[in-house]
């Protein structure tokens, strides 16, 4: 018990030390930031960084709203399709039922790059770039065929006996779907949500592409400000990662029970 305690404390060192330079980084001077060798903590509390993104004059504030706005309408979108769909390809036969779980399959294996080129003109021609529409509609196609893989398992597990018992007491095959299968996977779809929500949080890329006016930067694009030729603000960048790495650790903390029981539910299937 004392080695797996040793091994899991050294564990947990490795993985949260990241997260704790990141604190002290934004709470020291910008002469202790560059100090060779640098203090573990630093000597004079300073939180000039945090006020500094937290001002409402800053592109901080105005890049949470924006990554808040498609993370929410990205992930609604894919959740809203991939449950229905899912449970179309679990319960119901039909031609190039196979082909269609292969394809979704292989996307999960491809490189987000490949679709950047074809998304763009696409966006570029109908005119969504710089707006929200692009990010959302390009995160909500990649997170569909991974929620459909996911949720079409956890269809799978659930008789079909029971939707069978649902319809003979009188539900028609919605109600049966919405009032006796869907609460069973509830645990299993906040996991697909929680998921699909901080990936689409951390996008780059496509925001990147897509959102090149500076008022549509989302926080993510907006860290990248603080590193150019001519300058390297270490301080305001570690405040702002901080109000990156917020709300998923917020989320995981108050929905973990959801997310346990997901993955638990998993690894039993």
């Amino acid at each position: 018990q004392i080695g797996a305690f040793i091994c899991g404390f050294i564990i947990f060192v490795i993985f949260i030390f990241p997260l704790y330079w990141m604190v002290v980084t934004a709470l020291k001077t910008q002469v202790e930031i560059f100090e060779i060798p640098t203090p573990l903590w630093p000597r004079n509390l300073s939180l000039d960084a945090f006020k500094a993104q937290l001002s409402a004059s800053s592109d901080t504030l105005r890049g949470f709203k924006n990554s808040a706005i498609i993370a929410v309408g990205a992930t609604i979108i894919s959740t809203v399709l991939s449950i229905p769909a899912s449970y179309g390809l679990a319960r119901f036969r039909f031609r190039a039922k196979k082909v269609m779980i292969l394809f979704f399959l292989i996307t999960q294996m491809l490189p987000s790059t490949l679709v950047l080129t074809s998304l763009y003109i696409m966006f570029s021609k109908v005119g969504l770039l710089n707006t929200y529409w692009a990010p959302i509609l390009a995160d909500a196609t990649l997170g569909i065929p991974f929620s459909i893989i996911i949720l079409r398992t956890y269809f799978l597990s659930i008789p079909k006996e029971l939707d069978e018992a649902a319809m003979i007491d009188g539900c028609s095959r919605m109600q049966a779907f919405f009032q006796v299968i869907l609460p069973c996977l509830k645990s299993t779809t906040v996991s697909v949500i929680i998921l699909n929500g901080v990936g689409i949080w951390n996008d780059y890329q496509f925001q990147l592409y897509f959102l090149q006016k500076p008022a549509m930067r989302t926080i993510t694009l907006a860290i990248s400000t603080f590193f150019t030729d001519s300058k390297q603000d270490l301080g305001a960048a570690a405040a702002a990662a901080f109000i990156v790495v917020l709300p998923p650790v917020l989320i995981y903390i108050f929905l973990q029970k959801y997310f346990v029981k997901g993955a638990m539910d998993s690894a039993v299937k």
